[in-house]
């Protein structure tokens, strides 16, 4: 699986890359055949942005938006919203 990192006015550590890395690597293995991932992280004052989108072929693009003050829990929010989503359409 490929995965792409954006940061659009935002300074992200190699901690939070490992972290993001991992956590949706981990997520991938839930959803069918994923073959790309794009993470993007924003920053605008205060609120911070991440974006996941998971591609897989013959499949919709999974995608989720959150925001918050800390990447951390925004980071969990937008994988716990890209599961729910895979959950809904295995069924």
């Amino acid at each position: 699986m490929e995965i792409q990192f954006q940061a659009h006015h935002a300074v992200i550590s190699d901690t939070m890359r490992a972290r993001a890395e991992r956590e949706v690597r981990r997520a991938a293995m839930r959803i069918p055949r994923v073959v790309a991932a794009v993470i993007r992280f924003e920053q605008d004052g205060t609120v911070r942005r991440v974006s996941l989108s998971f591609r897989a072929p013959r499949h919709h693009d999974l995608m989720a938006d959150a925001e918050g003050r800390y990447f951390g829990p925004v980071l969990a929010q937008a994988i716990a919203r890209v599961l729910a989503q895979a959950t809904r359409a295995k069924r």
